[in-house]
This record gives structure tokens, C-alpha cells and sequence, in this order.
């Protein structure tokens, strides 16, 4: 009898232990050490984020700070580029549109490190700024983090400022830059959006490169390779609700020279020019309409400024067309690509050098075009 009373007594407690360790396993989950508050950013250092863990210039994202890439990307100067997103715990994006910036909740963070590989002489890793889009729930702020020279820190600055900087890029050919590190008004010139409250037109800032239509392809985790919207909907990040872009709606890499040259174009003019050139945008007065989702069909050339007669240009009577088919001497589009001078080149801001294989690019295809009627 006291032999079974021992067993049945030894049985409870080794019962009582496991649903312990049960309940613990299923309460216990980890914590994003990421700190966003509201009420103080942006902070005075990049590291008061916890974005990174361990060395924050090695760039390796803490929990649930996400990792992503559009399509195609914007020209800065051949600086390479490393892009995160972080969203409080149980807020979700929601879909718009295929062409439209996801709806990102209140108190997300969007995070973008502008960087050069094999900058001399030592051909060493330079980060040079690490700029932050946050959510409030008054609208999206700008926070620009540059880097120090040891690469231990990046701190606060509006001011904006350049850097000279100089790099072996993979042709083995020294290439340099005088970086331009924007101001918070230049911030605010790319990332405008216009609306109407009542009869009064005020300006917003949005993100540029989170859509549906530039996020459609898979990208390379860790651990796996996966479309970058499933990611979110399986990371808590997205709703489900929508169906994901078709392949005609769907953005392609412009250095893709597999693809169809007009789809390339498209893809370029889209990711360096439509968050201007469009509807409600900082430049909407010309006639030019470069969004991929308004490129294609029957009024697509036409957006894309083919044929379209040029305005109040008299510093270039040659320029008689924006875009003119076979002829780049005559197409404004390729001379304001075409130029570092300040007071004429495109995009207004983001480069002091001209991007040579963009710039090729778009000669290739305007010798393609079929002549005006």
C-alpha cells in the first residue's frame, strides 16, 4: 500500500512539473528589443532604435525588424543601399492599391543604410547614412543618421551636408563621388503628396518604395527564399485580404537585359522619377506621368513624354520634344539625365554623378521608338 502511495505521489509531482514547463514554453515568447517611442524620436543616435543587433554597422536586423528590396532601385550615386521594416506588435499594413505605398500603422518605421563596398584606399566597407521614415499618428517624420568615421555610431541630421567618397566598383574601375547627404527639405521634395482637405491643398509626406507592384518577387532571408508580400502577410506585417499583382502590374529589375526594353524603361522612369513626375506630386505641372501603372497601355508612350512638345525650355532650343524617337540631341528627357549641372538635371536630387548605365539605357530605348506621326 505504501509502495503504491509513494508511486501515485511521485506520478502527481512529475504531472504538476510538466504542465510547468508546458505553460511556460507557451506563454514565453521573444521580445523585439526595438524602441520606438513616439513621444521622443527621433532619438539623437541611430544604436537608441535597437534596430541592429551586435555590431550595428555588420547591419544584421534585430527580431522583427524585416528585410526587403524593391524591383527596381533608385539611382544615389552607385551607393548601395540596405532597407528594413519594423511595425509594433500586432499593427498590420494594409493594401491600397497595386501602385500605391502600403498603409503602414502608426508607430512604423522604415529603415534605409546607404553604403559603398571597396572604398579606397584600403578597399574597405564606408556606411555613410542610415535614413528613417516614422509613422506618427500626425503623419510620417523624416530622421537622417550619419555615420562616423569609425563606423561605431550614426547621428541625427537635418542639415545635410556632402562627402567625398571613392570606390572600386566590380569592373575594377576607381569611381568617386562628392555624396550628397540630403537636408530635411530635399526630404521633403521627393516624398511630397498633395490632398485636398475641404478647398485647402496641403502637403503630405508618404514612403516611395513599399507598393504592392515593387515588393511582387522573392527575395533571399536567412533561412529562405520567399515572395517578399507572403513574407509580410506570414510575418504579421500585412493583411491577406488582396490579391497579389498580376505580372503586367508587377514592376521588373531595369538591369534585367533579358527583359523587354520597354519594360526596362518603364521600370527605371518609375523607380528614379515618378515620385515626382505624377498626379498630386512635387513636378504633377509637367506633362510627363512616369508611374509603372501609367506607362503601359494605349496613352503609355504618351505619359512617358514621347512626341510631347517641350515647355519654356529657352536654355536648349534643340530640345524640341521631351522625348523625340532617334534622337537624343533632340529629347530633353536624355539631356536632363545626361548632365551634373545643378540647375538642369534629373532627378532634382539624389545624384551628382550621372548613372551611366540608366543613361544608356534610356538612349537605347529612345532609338527604338517609332517616329513621331
Amino acid at each position: 500500500m505504501k509502495k503504491y502511495y509513494t508511486l501515485s505521489i511521485t506520478l502527481f509531482l512529475l504531472i504538476i512539473v510538466l504542465n510547468a514547463c508546458s505553460d511556460k514554453d507557451d506563454v514565453y515568447k521573444p521580445v523585439s528589443p526595438v524602441k520606438v517611442d513616439l513621444t521622443l524620436v527621433p532619438y539623437p543616435k541611430l544604436s537608441d532604435y535597437n534596430f541592429f543587433e551586435g555590431d550595428m554597422k555588420n547591419q544584421i536586423p534585430s527580431l522583427n525588424v524585416i528585410p526587403y528590396e524593391p524591383a527596381s532601385s533608385l539611382f544615389s550615386d552607385y551607393a548601395h543601399k540596405k532597407r528594413f521594416i519594423w511595425m509594433p506588435q500586432g499593427t498590420k499594413a494594409s493594401f491600397v492599391a497595386d501602385n500605391k505605398v502600403l498603409e503602414l500603422p502608426v508607430g512604423a518605421a522604415l529603415i534605409k543604410t546607404f553604403y559603398y563596398d571597396n572604398v579606397q584606399p584600403d578597399n574597405t566597407t564606408r556606411i555613410i547614412e542610415t535614413r528613417v521614415m516614422i509613422r506618427k499618428s500626425t503623419g510620417w517624420i523624416f530622421a537622417d543618421y550619419v555615420w562616423n568615421t569609425d563606423q561605431t555610431e550614426a547621428y541625427f541630421d537635418l542639415a545635410g551636408s556632402y562627402t567625398d567618397v571613392s570606390w572600386k566598383d566590380e569592373n575594377n574601375i576607381i569611381r568617386s563621388a562628392n555624396y550628397r547627404i540630403p537636408t530635411e527639405v530635399q526630404c521633403m521634395i521627393c516624398h511630397k503628396n498633395k490632398e485636398v482637405i475641404g478647398s485647402t491643398v496641403i502637403d503630405t509626406y508618404i514612403p516611395i518604395g513599399i507598393k504592392p507592384q515593387n515588393l511582387n518577387f522573392n527575395y533571399t532571408y536567412n533561412t529562405e527564399t520567399k515572395n517578399q508580400l507572403s513574407k509580410w502577410i506570414e510575418s504579421g506585417y500585412l493583411e491577406s485580404n488582396f490579391t497579389f499583382p498580376s505580372t503586367e502590374n508587377t514592376v521588373i529589375n531595369y538591369n534585367d537585359s533579358s527583359k523587354p526594353l520597354e519594360l526596362r524603361v518603364r521600370s527605371y522612369l518609375d523607380s528614379n522619377c515618378s515620385h515626382c513626375h505624377a498626379i498630386d506630386r512635387h513636378c504633377d505641372y509637367r506633362p510627363m506621368r512616369f508611374p509603372y501603372s501609367e506607362t503601359g497601355g494605349v496613352n503609355g508612350q504618351t505619359n512617358m513624354g514621347v512626341c510631347v512638345d517641350t515647355e519654356d525650355y529657352s536654355f536648349a532650343t534643340a530640345l524640341t520634344k521631351i522625348v523625340a524617337p532617334r534622337n537624343i540631341n533632340r529629347s530633353m528627357l536624355y539631356y536632363r539625365l545626361n548632365t551634373t549641372d545643378e540647375s538642369f538635371r534629373m532627378p532634382l536630387h539624389g545624384r551628382t554623378v550621372i548613372h551611366e548605365e540608366g543613361v544608356a539605357l534610356v538612349e537605347q530605348w529612345i532609338n527604338s521608338l517609332a517616329p513621331c506621326p
